[in-house]
């Protein structure tokens, strides 16, 4: 019943921009807080982004802070994630993730999370 759909990921050469989107499905958005993880290839899912309910507060990984920028619009049911300046590490599949509870043993922990989406492929070319 509770969906979330990444999209915009691609082939981006080294320093430019992408897009992802997360819209969400079967679930009061507003009452979620949304997280981007990314998951490079033979490696272990990792926290990139994350923003409140209102998106009042954000918080990044800091390989990606002052670079990318995380948003929602609860009207749409749909977070974003702004990527500039990318670069060849960025290499990996980006997951939006929900979680319902304000308070998480570890929030950088991806089993703490209630809902996933399928993942986008972001690949950066040198």
């Amino acid at each position: 019943q509770v969906q979330l759909v990444e999209s915009g990921g691609g082939l981006v050469q080294a320093g430019g921009p992408l897009r992802l989107s997360c819209v969400a499905s079967g679930l009061t958005f507003s009452s979620y807080r949304m997280v981007w993880f990314l998951q490079a290839l033979g490696k272990e899912r990792e926290f990139v982004a994350a923003i409140t309910w209102s998106g009042g507060n954000t918080y990044y990984a800091r390989s990606v802070k002052g670079r990318f920028t995380i948003s929602r619009d609860n009207a749409k049911n749909t977070m974003y994630l702004q990527m500039n300046s990318l670069k060849p590490e960025d290499t990996a599949v980006y997951y939006c993730s929900a979680v319902a509870r304000p308070y998480l043993l570890n929030a950088y922990d991806s089993k703490e999370y209630d809902y996933w989406g399928q993942g986008t492929q972001v690949t950066v070319s040198s």
